[in-house]
């Protein structure tokens, strides 16, 4: 009886673990994009790979997204000498009226209109502001429907291993442990 017992425990921690083992790596790879921003630099998943990737869907007649422009601004000015790359996908406008906006309110990432990228299509944008966080190896780490300011961005790019706490004392970004 005892050997059973025993037996029954070791199937069941196996099979914990092996639950606990998919939980892991359960996350999606980023579908595979291409983007031209309005300053012509061609971006895709292997250009940015080793960069945190913060993507933010959204159009020049939204008022949240236009509430977010500080954050994300505050944002890429903490984090972009530490591998943030901030894309502004503006969805559904045309290229002149992306820049006529742009002229009166520049933006601190970079800028891609709907047609020069298949980003607003992979993630089905259709809400704004919408963002996606891909982390450094290229996984999906997050996204947010909605305005939500810095403290929410924040905690979007900590999923993606860029926390303000995440520095020793030479400056440098610490890996982050892989989130289960």
């Amino acid at each position: 009886m005892y050997v059973s017992r025993r037996n029954a425990l070791l199937t069941l921690s196996l099979a914990w673990a092996g639950r606990r083992a998919s939980a892991i790596d359960s996350r999606e790879a980023a579908p595979k994009f291409r983007a031209k921003t309005l300053d012509g630099e061609s971006l895709n998943n292997q250009s940015v790979r080793g960069k945190v990737l913060l993507i933010e869907f959204w159009a020049t007649w939204c008022p949240y997204c236009r509430r977010d422009e500080p954050a994300l601004d505050e944002i890429v000015e903490d984090f972009g000498g530490r591998g943030l790359l901030l894309v502004g996908v503006d969805v559904g406008e045309s290229r002149k009226t992306v820049q006529r906006y742009l002229g009166g309110r520049p933006r601190a990432g970079k800028v891609v209109v709907m047609e020069d990228t298949n980003l607003a299509a992979a993630f089905a944008a259709k809400s704004f502001p919408y963002y996606v966080v891909i982390d450094r190896e290229g996984y999906i780490a997050g996204e947010q429907r909605g305005s939500g300011g810095p403290g929410a961005l924040r905690k979007l790019l900590k999923r993606a291993g860029l926390d303000s706490s995440t520095e020793d004392d030479g400056g440098e970004l610490q890996s982050s442990p892989r989130r289960g």
